[in-house]
């Protein structure tokens, strides 16, 4: 890694339902994800390839921060390993000292334990860096994420963030570590974009309530397709990236344009993007790993999502704790459907 005075884009990744596909409904279900061998933890198509990509992109540094315990940092660590990914930072849960502590609630709550941990993580960033984040749908990381970036904003005020804080049930000493990192951090707004992959199928329009800044995928190469208009990663790689979905995950090209499209018509990917994309889909030097044919198809469809590029979404100011309930009721409708299709 550069050093820390060079980098100049921090991403900040979970790993369940985020790049790994587990499942913590229930207690068998914790138990059963803990002792998991390295190599049968399935990684969501695309998630280690995309990081792939934006490690290789220059001046980066990657922050893993999980909910999964302490316990399972080792397993976790062979895992990325396998999958060929580079990280700087991995923070894990620590689930058997709130046990022994007695603080059961924090087992499964997630806000008082992933916001003190960004902001944390934060102190170690450089001052000017940018910052883009991947969660998932299944509890939290949108409110969280937007939280945090709001929190470095300025944008949050003392009262909305303890009623936010009590709320989602964060333990004193949580608050107060969120107190302290917030006054200290000077105030800036360096998260770009949040990425929330739906793991749970969720609603795309549920998530407009938190601004143009958070992004719903249902598949990485969404992901890639807005890293490209964000500038973060350039049109080749995003073109890699569509490479790797084709090769080692059996997409074919029908449906990464598919994809495409939803995310397109959503607002979250920009005319030049796809342009660029396509030159690069034409022009790349052989040998590549998708094949002329494919690439061909590849811009071809991309051709046919420009006149569907719309403006992004609104920008709004969010209504955290409106935004806290009614989060809540979908993490419990979502289990609850969760539940009895496993029954079934």
């Amino acid at each position: 890694m550069s050093g820390s005075d060079e980098i100049t884009h921090v991403f900040r990744w979970d790993l369940d339902k985020t790049y790994l596909h587990t499942n913590f409904d229930t207690i068998v279900d914790l138990l059963r994800t803990a002792v998991e061998r390295p190599e049968r933890k399935r990684t969501v198509p695309g998630a280690a390839a995309l990081m792939r990509e934006i490690r290789a992109s220059g001046r980066v540094r990657v922050t893993i921060v999980s909910g999964s315990p302490e316990q399972m940092r080792r397993s976790l660590e062979a895992k990325l390993r396998l999958d060929g990914v580079q990280w700087d930072e991995l923070v894990l849960k620590p689930n058997l000292r709130n046990i022994l502590k007695g603080r059961f609630r924090a087992v499964r709550e997630q806000v008082g334990y992933k916001l003190p941990a960004l902001l944390d993580a934060r102190t170690r960033a450089p001052a000017g860096a940018s910052e883009t984040l991947f969660g998932d749908d299944a509890e939290a990381d949108a409110l969280v994420y937007s939280l945090y970036a709001d929190v470095l904003g300025g944008r949050i005020g003392e009262d909305t963030l303890q009623a936010v804080l009590d709320k989602a049930g964060a333990y004193p000493d949580a608050v107060a570590l969120v107190r302290k990192l917030a006054a200290s951090l000077s105030k800036s707004d360096p998260v770009r974009r949040i990425f929330i992959h739906l793991d749970r199928k969720s609603d795309p329009t549920f998530f407009r309530r938190y601004g143009p800044r958070v992004v719903p995928i249902n598949n990485y190469f969404q992901a890639a397709l807005v890293l490209v208009s964000d500038k973060t990663i350039t049109a080749e790689a995003g073109l890699r990236h569509a490479a790797s979905l084709v090769i080692e995950h059996d997409f074919d090209v029908p449906d990464l344009l598919a994809v495409a499209r939803d995310v397109v018509g959503r607002g979250h990917v920009t005319a030049e993007a796809l342009r660029a994309m396509i030159e690069c889909a034409r022009g790349v030097h052989e040998p590549f790993p998708l094949v002329a044919h494919r690439r061909e198809q590849l811009a071809k469809g991309l051709e046919a999502c420009i006149p569907y590029v719309t403006p992004p979404p609104e920008d709004v100011a969010v209504d955290y704790l409106a935004a806290f309930a009614d989060d809540r009721a979908r993490w419990e409708a979502a289990k609850l459907r969760a539940r009895r299709d496993a029954q079934r």
